[in-house]
């Protein structure tokens, strides 16, 4: 019986092509096949909102919990360090701070703090708790609840390395931030499968944050003026025209999220109204910790009682201090402090805000100093939570 010889090149192409054709049917066939990617194992989460909102106050409850690494509104850095710009040209370089922050990347901050530098040179270092103990600061525990005092007076000297070290020994690493007006601007950040991103927007009655924005007048002339795009010129919100971007945004935030959303928002995006906060603290932060995957501890629920029922609204100096409080009174105080007129003009340029957040509009100062009359409007659940809406519709 004959055979035949085949050269051993010819058997070496014929096992190459062959090779290669079955590495490209399969490559073809995986594009079809439904990718499992694995989550990261951080959770991420944005607490989305404005000034004088009671976000401050939400950062803490999130920041005093052991398993959270918080910062408090690092795009401040960015602000100072580019303010002749708007705040739309500068969201982009925010929500790259943002997102490498989330990524425990503490080398973005060299654009913004060139020289050597320790934890006192971070924006708010101090309300955050995981900056005031180990791996970043010897002196508190991880579970202790740790005061921005103290800590300012143990902690401020540590290098400025420890914050990304701290950063990686976290499950949790929460942000809160006030200089994002326009949702889409972090889709991005949603669709990056290096992050597991969450997002909880905090809003307050509008008329409230007024009366709160007068507090801290001088305090918030800069970032008035990257709102309004003056050119660095610092400005006075005297014509609530800050406030109505604030409205503004509020609204396409909350549009973009509950009308025809994109699938990657499911489950990832809550709403939340500090009015209902106040009332019923304990139920509304198990929600959100729900939302973020925490847990309340005893510890916390005991704090938590504590700065929500302290004696009266607060004092003038404590605008941005975390504080024993009468929250619900702080909630009210703008009904007794502020003008009918002011009132009226407030209602005028954030108007749609007011009624798509559940809000009740007031037609005289007797409306308006009648405490009796609730302004909050019972919460809708459609409004609040992407999930929620959905089942509804």
């Amino acid at each position: 019986m004959a055979r035949i010889r085949i050269p051993s090149t010819i058997v070496i192409i014929f096992v190459t092509v062959q090779t290669g054709f079955l590495l490209f049917m399969y490559a073809r066939y995986s594009s079809f096949m439904p990718q499992s990617e694995e989550k990261p194992s951080q959770v991420h989460i944005l607490i989305l909102s404005s000034w004088r909102s009671g976000s401050s106050f939400v950062g803490q409850l999130f920041s005093q919990h052991p398993n959270v690494f918080y910062l408090m509104e690092p795009a401040w850095h960015v602000w100072v360090t580019m303010y002749q710009n708007s705040a739309k040209v500068l969201h982009m370089a925010v929500r790259d701070l943002v997102r490498s922050v989330f990524l425990c990347d503490m080398s973005v901050f060299d654009a913004y703090m060139p020289w050597k530098r320790n934890l006192s040179d971070l924006f708010q270092w101090a309300a955050s708790r995981a900056l005031c103990s180990a791996p970043a600061c010897d002196s508190f525990q991880r579970t202790d609840i740790t005061s921005e005092m103290a800590c300012k007076t143990l902690c401020g000297r540590y290098p400025f390395s420890k914050v990304e070290e701290a950063c990686k020994t976290y499950s949790h690493v929460v942000i809160k931030e006030v200089r994002f007006f326009d949702l889409k601007v972090l889709y991005p950040l949603l669709t990056d499968s290096s992050l597991n991103l969450k997002i909880i927007h905090l809003v307050r009655d509008p008329r409230a944050v007024v009366k709160s924005r007068e507090q801290s007048v001088k305090a918030l002339a800069r970032d008035n003026g990257i709102v309004l795009s003056t050119n660095g010129t610092k400005v006075e919100d005297s014509k609530y025209k800050v406030m109505q971007e604030i409205c503004r945004s509020h609204v396409q935030i909350y549009e973009t999220a509950t009308l025809k959303p994109p699938n990657f928002l499911k489950d990832r995006y809550l709403m939340v109204r500090f009015e209902d906060l106040v009332r019923d603290p304990l139920s509304k932060i198990s929600e959100m910790y729900k939302f973020a995957d925490l847990h309340l501890t005893p510890r916390l629920k005991s704090w938590i009682y504590n700065i929500t029922h302290g004696q009266g609204p607060g004092k003038k100096k404590e605008a941005f201090k975390i504080t024993s409080r009468d929250a619900v009174s702080v909630s009210q105080a703008w009904r007794n402090v502020l003008s009918f007129q002011k009132v009226k003009k407030i209602q005028e340029v954030c108007k749609g805000a007011i009624n798509m957040l559940g809000y009740q509009l007031v037609d005289s100062e007797k409306e308006q100093r009648d405490l009796t009359l609730d302004l909050v409007l019972p919460r809708r659940q459609n409004q609040f939570s992407w999930s929620s809406f959905n089942s509804k519709h």
